[in-house]
């Protein structure tokens, strides 16, 4: 049986050029980045075996955080950008993002798959995640998924349509 853990929240001090993971590690940003519809951070991952860098986007309005892993030779996944739904605070230079357990794998041009509705549901059944915040995670997800579907399953097409455009170190 899976053992439900509370969400993670994670903390991005664009001002301090830091960010805070669930853990409560403090790692230095390279860069951030604001837009009027959210904010980018790029930096290493010192200690992951699995990648060695990460480029993020938190978006808001449409209740995710969309990562960019640079995996490390033989670690690599059949994925090009993880989505996160999560729910997202702003406090002048400080953004908060809370994860609310579901994930979205994107591969470009192919499809994509949705992880840890267990985990949403093992909280929700613990009481650690009020059924409220449960379901509006679940229509992110659906909502996302539709949208990428809609879309030939291209991350930046369907955000062209909001006007939004991510730019990244990687991806040009």
């Amino acid at each position: 049986m899976l053992e439900p853990h509370p969400p993670k929240v994670e903390i991005f001090d664009v001002g301090g050029a830091t960010n805070t993971d669930p853990k409560g590690i403090v790692r230095d940003v390279e860069e951030y980045r604001t837009e009027p519809f959210g904010l980018y951070l790029a930096r290493p991952t010192p200690g992951r075996e699995q990648f060695r860098y990460l480029e993020s986007w938190l978006l808001p309005a449409q209740g995710l955080r969309i990562t960019d892993f640079w995996f490390n030779p033989g670690h690599e996944r059949d994925q090009d950008f993880y989505l996160d739904v999560v729910g997202t605070d702003v406090d002048g230079d400080v953004w908060r993002s809370t994860d609310l357990y579901l994930d979205i794998v994107l591969r470009t041009g192919r499809g994509l798959e949705v992880l840890d509705t267990d985990e949403l549901l093992a909280a929700v059944n613990a009481g650690l995640l009020p059924a409220d915040r449960a379901t509006a995670a679940l229509e992110t997800a659906y909502a996302t998924v539709d949208a990428l579907a809609s879309h030939g399953y291209d991350l930046h097409r369907w955000l062209s349509t909001l006007d939004i455009q991510l730019s990244w170190r990687r991806h040009g």
